[in-house]
């Protein structure tokens, strides 16, 4: 197979420690009801390690371990699995991303992770009162205190780690105060991920799910049947635009943020980093605990189970009519609102999961969060050309920050300052200087 792939790896299946009201994942143990145990087999975990390597045509191939809490398995579990990449390497380099709560982190975890250069994410949704609110344990306890203890044993074995952060109906109110608390406690790499979860229907109720699979569905007053938890449109967006005018002027080149660094990457033409803001998608597989491969981490569900690696090789799974065509639909059931909309290069209709609410005229299809990305993405439209520009040009896209603030000087000295000295330093009055 020539094209690469992508494949979230779920060794411990949904089994975590905490048990986070708005968690998409803890459901899915309902789906394997007669299972003894969710630990990954060594005779699964060497196959897929052997043929997701193989079937990668590419330099460097990636393994995201995921969960529920895949910390649970123990550091042996992944001391096999490097062992194992090593073995199967065929002189590729390998990398690995584990994604975690951080809960159980400590000395010989953090010397594992930095010892063999794993990039960890870490779930943190903000300030205590923000994370405390949805992430707590079992027995709903905080979980706050717990995550900050494994900050410290990241940064003491200068461990790599991303901040993971959910944005909900309660944090998204907070939008400065969250972005300045994980700029004080992370890395300077944030990746936002809201919360879009609808409640269960028949055929969720069914399967013993708490949430609807993804369907191009609504109700007939184009209300979207969600849960309490999940972001409003409207919040999600000034969220975003709040972050974004602080981060314009300020944090440019030291703090990246996965969403602005995937807008640049369109406006640029260059397409996007992340399946979401892609026009097609399919390229970022699930694999669960006993070999099942579903179409996509959002979308574990019976009707998207591609199969399984024991019977069928990885790569052929893959590359099957079935997902294809899962890639093809994203941009094929593309509504024509979205066609003709201004932003679209940007958006491109969002994640498919997304999108069950219905445009203006009635059609189907239209993403959750459209209201939102709108207001997003119009706003930072002309400072991203900005950027696309000087990068285009071989300069630092950082140079965005000194244009920008220079704008605000001009519009606060046109405001009320013309008698004032030039902020252009030029000695003459400001109406006889820039705002002649």
């Amino acid at each position: 197979m020539k094209a690469a792939f992508q494949i979230m790896i779920k060794p411990f299946g949904p089994i975590c420690n905490l048990g986070c009201r708005y968690c998409f994942y803890l459901e899915k143990k309902n789906l394997y009801k007669n299972t003894s145990s969710f630990h990954m087999s060594p005779e699964v975990l060497e196959l897929f390690i052997r043929q997701y390597v193989a079937s990668q045509d590419v330099p460097e191939v990636l393994f995201a371990w995921q969960g529920g809490e895949p910390t649970l398995l123990g550091i042996d579990f992944f001391h096999t699995v490097v062992s194992l990449q090593k073995k199967y390497a065929d002189g590729k380099k390998i990398s690995n991303s584990i994604q975690t709560n951080g809960t159980l982190l400590n000395d010989q975890w953090c010397e594992f992770l930095s010892d063999n250069d794993f990039l960890v994410g870490l779930s943190i949704d903000g300030p205590r009162e923000l994370h405390d609110h949805y992430r707590k344990d079992k027995n709903g306890k905080p979980s706050f205190d717990a995550v900050m203890q494994g900050v410290s044993y990241l940064k003491k074995h200068d461990t790599r780690f991303n901040t993971i952060t959910v944005i909900n109906d309660k944090n998204s109110l907070y939008p400065l105060e969250t972005y300045r608390f994980l700029k004080e406690v992370g890395e300077g790499h944030m990746q936002f991920i809201p919360v879009v979860e609808r409640k269960p229907d028949k055929a969720a109720k069914s399967l013993g799910l708490e949430f609807s699979a993804p369907s191009e569905t609504v109700n007939a007053n184009n209300l979207s049947p969600v849960t309490p938890w999940c972001v409003k449109p409207k919040d999600f967006g000034e969220f975003y635009v709040r972050i974004f005018d602080e981060w314009i002027r300020q944090d440019v080149g030291k703090v990246f943020v996965q969403f602005f660094d995937v807008a640049l990457g369109n406006w640029m033409g260059a397409g996007s980093g992340l399946c979401q803001f892609a026009p097609e998608c399919g390229k970022a597989a699930a694999l669960e605990h006993n070999g099942d491969l579903y179409s996509c981490d959002h979308f574990v569900y019976p009707q998207y189970k591609l199969g399984n690696i024991l019977k069928k090789p990885l790569h052929a799974l893959m590359d099957s009519d079935r997902q294809h065509t899962f890639g093809s639909d994203k941009l094929k059931r593309l509504p024509d609102y979205c066609r003709q909309c201004e932003v679209r290069f940007a958006c491109h209709g969002d994640c498919p999961k997304h999108r069950f609410a219905r445009t203006p005229d009635g059609e189907s299809g239209l993403s959750y969060l459209c209201q939102a990305y709108r207001r997003i993405f119009t706003h930072m439209n002309p400072r991203m050309n900005i950027m696309a520009q000087l990068v285009r040009s071989g300069r630092l896209a950082s140079e965005v920050m000194e244009i920008v603030m220079k704008e605000d000087r001009q519009r606060e000295f046109a405001a009320g300052k013309r008698n004032d000295p030039c902020p252009c330093d030029s000695g003459r009055k400001y109406k006889k200087c820039c705002g002649a």
